[in-house]
């Protein structure tokens, strides 16, 4: 087991404009076409063919051919339907050439495009032999206007250290690897931090979790941090820690294996989603619950037709062994609701019904409370943190029963999956105020403005602003 990789990243936010720096001139067609710049800035563009369209860079260079300023394409706001628009600064941090920048006036959403900027010049090449140091914060950007560079860097570096961990491989990030990270963030923040093993999972009453994980070599753990006061508002945060799935006995096949690393990301979200409430010093007793695992095969693996029994004491019928994630997650949101929270937010990459619905970009989310549920919906939103509230259908509950046991662990007919594993999560969460499941993807397929193809931090950007609004 390595050390835990630390991310690159070539792009640096400045407090002040550096005195060699070079100006940014954000254009669209339109503005290009009436706005006010410099004639030769004009006379440039023309002669380039340069038309101002979004994401698209033009450098400006003056008599002695050194590049002197750019242009920069961003999207109209009235063609901005998704909110992407507003993250376009990720494009300009992998577009720009070394050394410093500023945006001439002002941007519009200026946080955002900050934001966007430190997320999009993130690289992971931790693992790349000839990975050049100097890729380190090798364009760096001072832009006026914005209230909080710390808030700033705070939702960057959280993201970043969540994609760390998701786009690490299992060799290296594994269940004692993934305790290794939680640790060494608990430490960081002073927060008190226990971990659960093996054996003593069973005589501490974790036996779903035991039971996924008990075929790996390394040893299923439940992984456990507190941090705050005591008389502060409990907030519990519950990921999904399954460092690698093979489906188990319903073995996946070889192509649904390829990106089972990130399996783990519902964990390392709400890791993110922890570094940044800590950090902020958020006024909230938080709980940190990650029940982690590897789902392996070998003699002593959970087969399909199993009973098992879980914390809450409900029995479980094993109709797929693929069908891990919700096993786990069950005796963790046990734990957690065992103390009456004010708020217990789950994050798992749980589904493949969830992508088939909406696509890997647009994770679902689940909640019985109207009032934290518009929230989160409206923080999606200005936030460009994509989230869609999808339904707790009561009636498919049905479709989880079983003849032998409480409940079984899939349906037979594998409609509504993404709503019937939330369902089934439902049911160990009876004390919370407020409880919300958020089936996550974890990945960027396909590079975006804001995020290189790899592991993602997906709505926990949204949900810290929901956090910190409530408990203002």
């Amino acid at each position: 087991m390595t050390s835990l990789p630390l991310s690159a990243n070539r792009a640096d936010l400045l407090d002040q404009q550096a005195a060699d720096s070079r100006p940014i001139w954000l254009v669209t067609p339109e503005t290009l076409a009436n706005g006010q710049f410099p004639q030769t800035v004009l006379t440039w563009a023309k002669a380039n063919a340069y038309k101002g369209k979004a994401g698209q860079l033009l450098t400006l260079a003056n008599e002695q051919g050194q590049i002197s300023g750019a242009l920069f394409g961003i999207e109209p706001a009235d063609k901005d339907k998704s909110g992407e628009g507003r993250l376009i600064g990720g494009k300009l941090a992998r577009l720009l050439p070394v050394g410093n920048w500023h945006i001439e006036g002002k941007a519009d959403h200026a946080e955002l495009f900050a934001v966007s900027f430190l997320l999009g010049g993130y690289q992971f090449n931790h693992y790349k032999k000839d990975a050049s140091a100097e890729d380190q914060n090798s364009v760096s950007l001072y832009i006026s206007g914005l209230s909080d560079l710390a808030e700033t860097r705070r939702l960057a570096d959280a993201s970043a250290m969540t994609r760390d961990l998701i786009n690490t491989p299992t060799s290296d990030m594994g269940p004692d690897a993934l305790e290794m990270a939680a640790r060494k963030l608990a430490d960081v923040y002073g927060a008190k931090f226990t971990a659960v093993i093996g054996n003593d999972l069973l005589n501490q009453n974790f036996p779903m979790i035991h039971a996924v994980g008990r075929a790996s070599d390394t040893a299923p753990r439940l992984i456990d941090f507190t941090w705050g006061k005591d008389s502060d508002p409990k907030v519990t945060l519950v990921g999904k820690g399954v460092c690698f799935d093979t489906g188990g006995l319903d073995i996946k096949a070889a192509s649904g294996m390829l990106l089972m690393k990130k399996d783990m990301g519902g964990a390392a979200n709400v890791l993110g989603l922890a570094r940044m409430i800590m950090d902020a010093k958020l006024p909230v007793r938080l709980r940190v619950l990650i029940p982690a695992v590897e789902n392996s095969i070998s003699g002593n693996a959970f087969r399909p037709s199993d009973i098992l029994t879980s914390r809450q004491g409900q029995t479980v019928e094993i109709g797929n062994t693929d069908a891990e994630g919700r096993l786990v997650l069950a005796d963790a949101l046990t734990l957690a609701d065992e103390e009456n929270p004010d708020l217990i937010i789950d994050m798992a990459t749980l589904t493949g019904a969830a992508r088939v619905a909406l696509g890997p970009d647009l994770p679902p989310f689940y909640s019985h409370d109207e009032a934290f549920a518009a929230k989160v919906a409206e923080q999606a939103v200005a936030q460009s943190d994509p989230l869609w509230r999808m339904p707790l259908w009561a009636p498919y509950e049905a479709k989880l029963a079983s003849k032998v046991a409480d409940t079984n662990n899939v349906t037979t007919d594998g409609f509504a999956g993404s709503v019937t594993a939330a369902l089934f999560l439902s049911r160990f969460v009876k004390n919370a105020k407020v409880w919300g499941h958020f089936d996550i993807y974890g990945w960027t397929p396909v590079e975006k403005s804001a995020a290189t193809v790899g592991g993602a931090a997906q709505g926990i950007r949204a949900l810290y602003q929901v956090i910190k609004q409530r408990y203002a």
